[in-house]
């Protein structure tokens, strides 16, 4: 398959841009072949819109900008709804039972639920915020409810007190875990309710990611503070204990991605590295000896997302690039592929499997540039 048969041309609803020279669209190494699908910039110009958040639900992206987010249809990429204008920035965004939960620099996180017109079109709803009203007026009854959260400033325990700037759904326990600037972690019951069922104060500075291990509800959290702390709730216990906090990299934690059966945590931090953990032993369920079984390097600067999928790591960082990494604890690591072509940071990645025959992946990167670029990743073996 040729690069031209892989390329097709946007919807009137996009802006398109030739590649930019110098900054290729195919780019092949080390037995991986990157081509560049698509690049999207919408409906406003490049600089009202930069791209804060991607997040993936079945067959529709999610773009989060300062103004609004943009929900695309992957199969077309067509626009298909825009909603939370004014709401402020959006910096996660995670989705349980048909809710689509957005956490926002104001200090809010907001429900949103899909709903069909009677144009049948598709349209996002606006349906509560956390905490919600119910739970803010119970609480605020008992003076115990209240803690300081500045000099002189004090606020129930539910509410976060700076950006959120993460979140994590463990779907099968019904539980959304929120991080914030505020050096807290709040666990919140979903599935029926919704309120707030815990406070963590958790780090000694911002709390920039989260990711949830769903098989045995590990907590990761990774702070400005250098550390990456591991959390459980022990049975039959109400409050979450801290299990160990680890420390390897030399400036901020920005960036947490967890391997899908949690044997695996890859953090990507302000030292422009991406460390790899492992246990020690696999039997060390308080994870007393998690150790670095390999160093990434490459990136110009930090790293600013991760994610994992199909066996591979995904980062982006300021340096306006896209690495592809392969790891093992036999033979280290190393960089597959770069993609180029953003002109400003990387902020969010998300990755889904191609759907064809092969071992291929689907990319989308969201940058400060405003732009989202898709791109088709095919692994395959150099000697073939």
């Amino acid at each position: 398959m040729t690069a031209r048969s892989l390329v097709r041309i946007l919807p009137s609803a996009f802006s398109v841009e030739p590649v930019t020279p110098g900054l290729p669209s195919v780019a092949y190494l080390a037995g991986v072949v990157c081509r560049l699908l698509r690049s999207a910039r919408g409906f406003y110009s490049v600089h009202a819109r930069k791209i804060s958040c991607l997040a993936v639900q079945n067959t529709t992206l999610y773009a989060a900008s300062i103004k609004e987010i943009n929900v695309f249809d992957l199969t077309s990429f067509e626009l298909v709804d825009a909603f939370g204008p004014g709401l402020g920035l959006v910096k996660s965004i995670a989705f349980n039972d048909g809710k689509i939960f957005t956490a926002h620099q104001d200090c809010k996180i907001r429900v949103w639920k899909q709903v069909i017109t009677s144009s049948s079109k598709q349209k996002h709803q606006l349906i509560s915020t956390l905490p919600t009203f119910r739970d803010r007026l119970f609480n605020c009854m008992f003076a115990k409810n209240y803690v300081q959260v500045r000099r002189h400033k004090r606020q129930l325990w539910i509410q976060h007190a700076d950006a959120v700037s993460g979140l994590a759904v463990n779907n099968d326990a019904g539980l959304m875990y929120s991080v914030s600037w505020d050096k807290s972690f709040k666990i919140w019951q979903i599935s029926s309710d919704m309120h707030c069922l815990e406070s963590v104060r958790a780090h000694s500075d911002a709390v920039n990611a989260i990711v949830v291990n769903p098989f045995d509800k590990t907590i990761y959290t990774g702070s400005a503070d250098g550390y990456i702390k591991v959390w459980r709730k022990p049975d039959g216990k109400k409050k979450h204990q801290l299990l160990t906090a680890i420390a390897k990299h030399e400036s901020s934690v920005n960036a947490l991605a967890l391997t899908r059966d949690g044997s695996v945590l890859c953090s990507g931090g302000g030292d422009k590295k991406i460390l790899v953990w492992e246990r020690g032993n696999e039997n060390d369920q308080n994870h007393d000896h998690m150790f670095v079984s390999c160093c990434l390097k490459g990136h110009g600067g930090p790293i600013l997302c991760l994610v994992h999928e199909n066996g591979v790591l995904m980062s982006g960082s300021s340096d306006r690039t896209v690495r592809i990494w392969k790891y093992g604890r036999c033979f280290g690591g190393s960089c597959l592929a770069v993609l180029e072509g953003h002109r400003k940071p990387v902020k969010s990645l998300v990755g889904i499997p191609g759907g064809d025959l092969d071992d291929s992946l689907r990319v989308f990167s969201g940058s400060l540039d405003g732009e989202i670029r898709a791109w088709k990743v095919m692994i395959s073996d150099e000697s073939d």
